[in-house]
């Protein structure tokens, strides 16, 4: 009976001890997973995919704020008829008198722009709030949120300012069509070839500093403001780190977003689409700051938020389907949380 009990015991404790070491066999391979797919490769391709969902999603919406941006330099040239009047009416005329997948033109310059500008910013930033936070025992303060995201967004659009200015010149080809007017370009590449014809390999940054500009103060309102936001839900209410939350940060990151970006946004468009002579300069604009104070002096200061309902109302969009995808997807790859 003893020797029964004993060996019993025996089994049972071999047991335990085979399944504490599978556990810790399963923790190792997920802690594995986890380091192996934590690194800036990885990231940045996360970042990526996240951020082609978000623009197909939402271009429609980009395309409209910047049909209504450019529309009120060139207001003397046209119709009253032809005018759009609104985001909405916008989007339906464009769809009416272009074709509904019009609404979409300029998409592919757009991809190739985020897998650079969104790619860089989002690994930069991170990987500078995680080498801050080892070294810093205050942590990751706001002021140092800000400055990274400016950073971090404005040599990431630096990088990515050709992919912009081409999309931005396809996205006004439909208008120019509907006015008579013969095109500028054909297609991405018709676009890059005649930039670089123009102006040479640097004209391919032309406008880039208000780019630069407009990324730097929008990524001051995205990344700090939804990091802040998060790191304040998650420390001072019950709520989880889940989508719920992701939602309540990513709608305030777009709205701070918007509010400090649409001025350069306007500035940034214009000079992207105005003609130049021979020699790649523009004509109507010398820089961004003439372009500012020539906005300001012929329409009015409040111009300068010349569609900022579709501006705010592409990145609010933008913002809950990018975080929410980026989120999700690196919780799928078992990443850590952002």
């Amino acid at each position: 009976m003893s020797t029964d009990v004993l060996q019993s015991s025996v089994s049972m404790a071999h047991e335990k001890e085979k399944k504490k070491k599978l556990y810790a066999e399963e923790d190792i391979a997920k802690l594995a997973v986890i380091k192996s797919n934590d690194t800036i490769a990885m990231k940045y391709m996360m970042c990526v995919a996240a951020a082609s969902v978000a623009e197909g999603v939402t271009y429609p919406l980009d395309l409209t704020k910047t049909r209504l941006q450019i529309q009120g330099e060139v207001a003397s040239s046209l119709s009253s008829k032809a005018q759009y009047r609104g985001m909405f009416k916008t989007a339906m005329g464009i769809a009416k008198e272009e074709g509904l997948l019009h609404l979409w033109r300029g998409m592919l310059p757009a991809l190739y722009r985020h897998a650079i500008y969104t790619g860089f910013r989002m690994s930069a930033y991170e990987e500078i709030r995680n080498q801050i936070s080892k070294k810093d025992k205050n942590g990751f303060s706001l002021w140092k949120k800000v400055v990274a995201g400016m950073m971090a967004g404005g040599i990431g659009q630096l990088m990515a300012s050709p992919t912009d200015l081409i999309k931005t010149q396809i996205q006004m080809e439909g208008r120019r069509r509907l006015m008579g007017e013969p095109p500028r370009v054909h297609g991405m590449m018709d676009a890059f070839q005649k930039i670089i014809k123009q102006g040479g390999v640097m004209g391919l940054w032309r406008g880039c500093w208000p780019n630069v500009q407009r990324a730097a103060l929008v990524n001051l309102g995205d990344l700090s403001t939804y990091d802040s936001v998060k790191s304040s839900i998650l420390d001072n209410t019950t709520l989880e780190d889940n989508s719920l939350t992701h939602c309540l940060s990513s709608g305030c990151a777009g709205l701070v977003g918007a509010i400090m970006g649409t001025p350069a946004d306007v500035v940034k468009a214009r000079i992207m689409n105005q003609a130049t002579d021979q020699f790649g300069r523009g004509i109507v604009y010398r820089n961004s700051a003439d372009c500012f104070m020539q906005t300001i002096k012929g329409e009015g200061f409040l111009a300068l938020y010349k569609g900022f309902l579709p501006c705010w109302l592409r990145m609010a969009p933008w913002s809950l389907t990018f975080w929410l995808s980026f989120e999700q997807i690196r919780k799928t790859a078992g990443a850590t949380a952002w």
